[in-house]
């Protein structure tokens, strides 16, 4: 029987267009302190909603309000804003040399520094994170030392990892930075297999992973899922869904049909979908799953619902393919932002101390810049041919040494 219309195909399209007016009326915005917290013990079952919801705790006042409210001294907090300012800093200085020719390539998390930040600070420090070139706010936040991120960026001398990574691409076990790998998918695999090693030593470390929206929809996402669910392994899942994949929206990955946390609820694992611009609402998710990891009580998986405020990395022009001014008119404001107004209306910060703020981090990263590039480059006249062949192998293969005789003469 042939049908009675024709066959069409439907190709998801983003609300605007470059040239047309940013269009968010499709966002919901629910107002913060809405959601209950659950016990870290509940039934996944039983919070399907939280899949749908928005968890938020910082209100139009700057006002932390409702049961996920995790009531963080305001040193924290301070601590917290600090550090996304210095990402957000570091970002900055690094897109300018690289529109110098100074570096080839770099991407910048501007308005999602509150995810990487609050989760960093969440998370315990020596739980592993495999995360995506997004969450340079991790090693900011556990301190990692700012002239070993820009050598690495550079590729100079002061590169821990010698020259082997894209710039941006950093990896260091000490801080629990797993390598960064350009095909995102394989974060949320490695990080699941990590976590079920820990669990199966009996060690007492979880492992935390970060995806891109357009990552979901990869094979690597649904295998991680799998064992996950079935191993309960102490893991937390962490879907930045920022809105864009490189060019594509949100939508071509699923996002126009349904939240990317109700995809945890086919394999049975815990699901929270949270205002990734409210570094409390933040901290208090990772927080819940993290405790549940703890317990013995598995995977739970989280979508940050945020927004790339710049390009995908030096190499995109966002005004290709999404309105100019859409990241100011996001409907979620800047994380920086709105920690900022919630200490000032705790009394506990005010204008001009932000101000000061800001030059400091800002001086910070330009004196570090002029320190890194007097650094000699990695290899050539000055550098050594040692990198070529160590660090790779724990034993040098005959063939390598023999290759690195010959070159030393």
């Amino acid at each position: 029987m042939k049908n009675s219309l024709p066959l069409s195909l439907h190709i998801p399209q983003p609300a605007a267009r470059p040239g047309q007016e940013p269009d968010f009326s499709s966002v919901a915005v629910p107002p913060a302190g809405a959601l209950p917290r659950p016990e870290i013990d509940v039934e996944p079952a039983d919070i399907h909603a939280f899949a749908y919801g928005l968890i938020r705790v910082l209100d139009e006042d700057g006002q932390a309000v409702g049961a996920w409210n995790p009531r963080l001294a305001p040193q924290a907090l301070r601590e917290g804003l600090r550090a996304m300012m210095l990402t957000r800093a570091y970002d900055e200085g690094m897109y300018r040399v690289q529109r110098q020719g100074k570096i080839s390539f770099y991407v910048k998390s501007t308005g999602e520094e509150a995810v990487a930040v609050a989760q960093a600070m969440a998370l315990d420090r020596e739980d592993m994170g495999f995360p995506t070139y997004r969450q340079q706010g991790l090693l900011i936040a556990r301190g990692y030392p700012l002239p070993l991120m820009m050598g690495q960026v550079y590729s100079n001398q002061g590169d821990p990892l010698k020259g082997r990574q894209l710039p941006s691409m950093y990896s260091s076990k000490a801080y629990g930075f797993f390598s960064i790998s350009g095909n995102l998918g394989t974060q949320f695999s490695q990080a699941v297999g990590w976590a079920m090693a820990s669990a199966y030593r009996g060690d007492t470390r979880l492992a935390a992973a970060w995806i891109g929206d357009g990552a979901t929809a990869e094979a690597d996402f649904h295998h991680a899922l799998t064992f996950a669910s079935v191993y309960r392994a102490p893991v937390v899942l962490n879907i930045v869904n920022n809105q864009w994949a490189i060019s594509s929206f949100q939508g071509i990955a699923g996002g126009e049909r349904t939240t990317f946390a109700a995809r945890a609820i086919g394999y049975g694992l815990p699901a929270l979908r949270v205002d990734g611009n409210d570094f409390l609402a933040v901290h208090a998710a990772t927080t819940w799953a993290a405790e549940r990891a703890r317990a013995n009580l598995g995977a739970t998986v989280i979508e940050l619902f945020t927004y790339r405020a710049e390009g995908h990395s030096t190499s995109d022009d966002p005004s290709r393919y999404r309105p100019a001014s859409e990241a100011s008119r996001w409907p979620f404001g800047d994380p920086i932002e709105r920690l900022s107004r919630h200490l000032i209306a705790l009394g506990e910060w005010s204008e001009d101390q932000q101000a000061d703020l800001k030059a400091e981090v800002e001086g910070l990263v330009k004196q570090t810049q002029r320190q890194v590039e007097a650094l000699p480059p990695l290899n050539g006249p000055e550098g050594s041919l040692e990198p070529m062949f160590t660090e790779v192998y724990q034993d040098m293969p005959w063939h390598l040494a023999r290759q690195r005789q010959e070159a030393e003469g």
